[in-house]
């Protein structure tokens, strides 16, 4: 029976000290984005590589922790901890049992087992995972203690093409649009991750007024704040990896210190958030308060369609626009409706001005009267198209 002191020599030999693969997961078509904020975040890139889905690299424990709090187009952060053949059951048992569980999970953490196949003969992703429960179980029946302080749940992914398994735990827990700012609801709103896609994408640093006049739950609102003011996606957040026996909180204290020390939050742009909508923007306001963003954004009560840029700023600047599309609108055609008025009147008012657009879908992107890179992107099960340029 392994000691707890041998447990705490091997989770520092060969989890904490060594360096490990990873995978960040994103959403089809921001890899290259995400690749380029790993980039810049001075993360190990000499053997990372773009494949669909996401970013591969290799890295310490520390490179999981930065890239959990900082990056904003990432879903989540994967640790490779093995990689196997098996075309038969007992194989996989025996190639199961034989890792080092102890090392990655607490002794009474609860698996949740992400199974996905591709031409492989062991194709039942509930047999798949059984198998793999019944390891970890053995191997806390073995721990020495049974220590009850981590009563989290662990996702495990597990991946096999062409009977070739690779095992992974998740290191963030909930999926990393989740930034920890916003409890109030929203009807459809859109991702964290994509609106932060797309303010990096249409080159938003926090050097110029943001108008959001039709901001909803405020997720452009928010993200430009943040942005903005260099504070970390996941500052506000925790991660699974918090629950690791290889946690060390010390060294995740002192990465948040020497970010809080560096942090622009008093030299924050003016960012206009406004709807139509009264709740909206009470329950956007308190979410500010709360999280002490309020002198980043100011917002209001407003329809887009009865102000114009000089009643908020005498700069030209971005203005970002979310319209209500799908089940927020009864019928495609009010929605075609909705979104021709919103052009008419960003012609006449914004001219100059840049632009960030979700068009419903490819057919009605084609509508738009203004010369825009078009981002094709998912949300909700629908296809809309996110737009970027100048008016």
């Amino acid at each position: 029976m392994p000691t707890e002191l041998s447990i705490s020599k091997r989770i520092k030999r060969h989890v904490i000290g060594r360096r490990r693969s990873y995978f960040t997961a994103t959403a089809p078509g921001f890899e290259s984005l995400c690749f380029n904020e790993m980039q810049a975040l001075g993360l190990p890139m000499e053997e990372a590589r773009i494949v669909p889905g996401g970013v591969e690299f290799k890295g310490r424990l520390a490179d999981c922790y930065r890239a959990n709090l900082h990056l904003r187009t990432a879903n989540r952060i994967l640790m490779r901890i093995d990689q196997f053949n098996a075309t038969s059951f007992r194989q996989m048992e025996k190639r199961a049992t034989a890792i080092p569980w102890e090392l990655f999970l607490p002794s009474d953490m609860q698996p949740l087992f992400n199974v996905k196949t591709h031409h492989c003969r062991l194709y039942h992703s509930d047999a798949i995972g059984e198998r793999f429960l019944n390891s970890i179980r053995l191997k806390q029946k073995e721990s020495s203690k049974g220590n009850k302080s981590h009563p989290a749940e662990q996702s495990i992914y597990i991946r096999g093409v062409d009977d070739r398994f690779t095992v992974s735990i998740d290191s963030s827990g909930n999926h990393l649009h989740k930034r920890g700012l916003k409890k109030h609801p929203g009807r459809a709103p859109l991702r964290e991750t994509t609106a932060a896609a797309a303010l990096l994408l249409s080159g938003y640093r926090g050097h110029q007024p943001l108008i959001d006049p039709m901001c909803g739950t405020g997720t452009f609102s928010l993200e430009a704040a943040m942005l903005a003011g260099d504070i970390p996606a996941g500052w506000f957040r925790q991660f699974a990896f918090m629950h690791w026996p290889s946690f060390r909180r010390a060294q995740w204290e002192y990465l948040k210190r020497q970010i809080a020390s560096n942090s622009n939050r008093k030299q924050l742009p003016t960012i206009f958030a406004s709807d139509k909508d009264p709740v909206a923007c009470r329950r956007l306001e308190k979410c500010l308060a709360q999280n002490r963003l309020s002198e980043a954004v100011e917002v209001s009560q407003r329809n887009f369609f009865d102000f114009s840029p000089p009643d908020l700023t005498d700069q030209f600047g971005m203005v970002v626009i979310n319209p209500p599309y799908g089940r927020r609108l009864e019928t495609r055609s009010k929605s075609d409706q909705l979104l021709k008025k919103i052009c008419i009147r960003l012609k006449q008012e914004y001219r100059g001005w840049d632009l960030i657009l979700i068009a419903p879908n490819k057919k009605t992107s084609q509508k738009i009267p203004f010369k825009l890179t078009k981002h094709p992107i998912t949300h909700g099960g629908l296809r809309p198209v996110m737009m970027i340029g100048t008016i």
